[in-house]
């Protein structure tokens, strides 16, 4: 098909709506009806995801395109009274008029759908991690605590029926220590319990977290009932296991290769679909020669007893994080006459593994490509190349949020580095990260959120950076409609946040879409065209995904909106849970500051007077500059961060006692560019434009200033 439409920016929106696909274009695309084992969703919206596919797609018609606009708020509440130190990635789950919801501070809430009054409250403890849904069974709510324990839950009272504790090893373990038998744990940090909970057939699943601190990843089933452990797959299979060939010497220990976000179940094949993610070290691959299973691979797992049924390795010996984690997407489609049971996998690298779920295999085949090699790295020959096509940029261009801070080597999608900090695209969080897709059976696409966000990769020796966004760089983003069949892009579009990292997307049977960004603003948007149809402030960045429900025939929308760290540290945070239906009253929250659309640096300024009106190259800034040369550390500068009134002259020196040449260049202003200062040489420049000046140094672009000048 050649649908594909890169568009930029909201006024292309209108143009691309037309060019982008036909209404008997998006007909022909219609889907054979989904399993109904995938369960059912309609009045309810029973677990994070929708439907044991994770498809994201609400039945639900009554609120349209043609209505949206009258969409307001049925009622709003602050969950944590307002508290705005935390961040919130909890998606709601709505049952029978009953949402059910998390916050960080480890509460679990049971709300009612029609008026926001609080059922019950529960507290799970005070060791925070992120909350990303809870599981419903008949009885009882399951959710993960930060202590490590699993927490069933009294449906009607929120008291506590059991709790298990998992990851039992000691917590103290910072660094690698020697295997364990008696529990399996073989050096590493310990990990901590991650994703939302999944509930099937009197089993939940749950996840983890931990790989970049050298955890050995596993996933978990536990009995609804009693919390007895039933079943567990370690991600990083010991020497004599199957796969475990692919791990040079003891790196097995500490393999990293976490499933961080919850899982896929087909209940017609008694499979659970799980990802699992980076290897540890996660850029450093010289100690860990091999393809390194099962990191960065999808595995498809017998339900009942976690066996391995078949695996699908995305990245091959990963030194990007490109951990692939997602929570997959499971749909019957039609492929050229055939009903092909799939499912969806990719994230990261920007481009999809259309699966047939029953075996792994590639539905539109995968290409082994050579890539570019490192032998230092012991880089994998070859990666994994889909048919079809990427559903965004797949290397860094000049014309988007991608453009590269100047001077740093630059290279795409598996590009190699080491000692030296390297910006490569896509960056360890973007292509689309953990954004969850929905696959939408009106019109037989995914939809997904994205990030154009570069990192700059180095190997992490002598206290280098490892995945870095480069100080002074623009984020963005945008969203993608693939379609599965052929694997093509049927539209991409540009918009002005990076859309990655927990911003759902719902569908809906009205034929709308909804997605919220890390601004605070809810969209509902044409989901044949994405034309932003109504939009919402809710007050904090919403990433998490928005859910539909419904309570006496009247159609609700659900999100909760809380914000997040990544990838903007500064997305603005918040308690709000929010309810929208047709002539809702409740007016939108009053705006908070958006996040900065540039990577900041965030160290106090330090006035020109203070700083002797002079910055001081490959130094680190403490009251004054360091006595030593710095060449790795991002604020090797001295003050990084300096503010001056206008007219100031500001003197930059390469101190006499320092070894290396240095030097200092705006970006991407253009102020000033001192060329090479070798030791003992300065320059001086005066600021008589009011403005913001990132600089860094052309010989080791990490190290980065910036001058503010009123």
């Amino acid at each position: 098909m050649h649908r594909r439409m890169f568009l930029t920016g909201s006024s292309a929106l209108t143009a691309g709506a037309v060019l982008a696909t036909s209404a008997q274009e998006a007909q022909a695309a219609v889907t054979p009806p989904q399993p109904g084992s995938f369960g059912p969703v309609g009045a309810s919206f029973p677990k994070v995801g929708g439907n044991y596919g994770n498809q994201n797609y609400s039945p639900l018609r009554q609120i349209t395109r043609k209505n949206v606009s009258r969409l307001g708020g049925a009622w709003h509440v602050n969950l944590e009274g307002g508290d705005t130190s935390q961040a919130q990635q909890s998606t709601v789950v709505a049952e029978k008029g009953v949402l059910y919801v998390q916050t960080q501070q480890q509460n679990v809430f049971a709300i009612d759908g029609r008026t926001g009054a609080t059922r019950w409250k529960t507290n799970v403890g005070t060791d925070r991690i992120n909350m990303r849904g809870v599981a419903l069974d008949a009885d009882r709510v399951f959710t993960i605590a930060g202590d490590n324990h699993v927490y069933a839950l009294n449906k009607k009272t929120g008291q506590v029926v059991w709790k298990t504790l998992l990851l039992t090893e000691d917590t103290s373990a910072g660094s690698p220590e020697p295997c364990d038998p008696a529990n399996g744990q073989c050096g590493g940090s310990i990990g901590s319990l991650a994703g939302a909970v999944v509930h099937w057939d009197g089993l939940i699943y749950v996840g983890m977290q931990g790989s970049t601190a050298g955890a050995r990843g596993r996933a978990y089933a536990l009995d609804a009932r009693t919390g007895e452990l039933r079943w567990t797959f370690w991600a990083v299979p010991g020497p004599d296991e199957f796969g475990g060939d692919t791990w040079e010497g003891e790196s097995w220990k500490t393999g990293g290769a976490v499933p961080w976000i919850h899982p896929a179940v087909d209940p017609d094949l008694g499979l659970v679909y799980w990802t699992f993610g980076n290897p540890y070290p996660r850029t450093n691959g010289s100690t860990r020669a091999g393809d390194n299973l099962f990191a960065n691979c999808i595995v498809a797992l017998d339900a009942k007893t976690g066996r391995r049924r078949w695996h699908f390795q995305s990245v091959h010996h990963d030194i990007w994080d490109y951990d692939n984690v997602m929570a997959p997407v499971l749909a019957d489609i039609t492929v050229k006459g055939r009903t092909r049971k799939i499912v969806a996998y990719g994230s990261k690298v920007g481009m999809y593994f259309v699966l047939d779920r029953r075996d792994g295999t590639p539905v539109q085949g995968v290409t082994e490509k050579p890539v570019p090699q490192d032998r230092r790295q012991k880089t994998a020959p070859t990666q994994p190349f889909p048919g079809g096509e990427s559903f965004m940029p797949q290397k860094p261009r000049f014309d988007n949020a991608t453009r590269p801070v100047p001077f740093y080597p630059v290279g795409g999608a598996f590009d190699t580095f080491w000692d030296r900090a390297t910006i490569i695209f896509p960056g360890a969080g973007g292509g689309a990260d953990w954004a969850h897709v929905s696959f939408n059976p009106n019109t037989g696409w995914l939809y997904v959120g994205y990030g154009l966000i570069n990192s700059a990769y180095s190997n992490t020796v002598g206290g280098r950076v490892n995945t870095a966004r480069p100080l002074g760089e623009y984020f963005g983003g945008g969203i993608a409609a693939v379609d599965p069949r052929d694997n093509t892009v049927v539209w991409s579009i540009e918009r002005e946040w990076s859309l990655a990292h927990g911003n759902g997307i719902l569908t809906t049977g009205g034929r709308v879409m909804f997605q919220g960004g890390p601004d605070g603003v809810l969209h509902a948007m044409d989901d044949e065209t994405a034309e932003i149809l109504w939009s919402f402030q809710c007050g904090a960045g919403v990433h998490t995904s928005p859910i539909a429900y419904e309570i006496d025939g009247e159609q609700y929308l659900a999100v909760f909106a809380g914000g997040n760290g990544l990838p903007y540290p500064d997305i603005p945070r918040g308690d709000h849970l929010w309810a929208f239906k047709l002539n809702g009253k409740v007016t939108p929250a009053p705006a908070p500051t958006p996040p900065s659309q540039r990577n900041q640096i965030r160290t106090a300024a330090v006035s020109g007077e203070t700083a002797g009106n002079t910055v001081t190259l490959g130094r680190v800034w403490n009251n004054g500059p360091g006595p030593t040369e710095n060449l790795v550390a991002q604020n090797a500068m001295s003050p990084q961060h300096l503010r001056v009134p206008r007219g100031t002259t500001i003197t930059f020196v390469n101190p006499a006692g320092n070894a290396s040449a240095h030097g200092a260049v705006s970006f991407f202003e253009y102020e000033f560019d001192t060329g090479t200062l070798m030791p003992g040489q300065s320059f001086q420049h005066t600021f008589e434009r009011p403005g913001e000046y990132f600089y860094n140094d052309p010989i080791y672009p990490q190290n980065t200033g910036k001058i503010v000048v009123t």
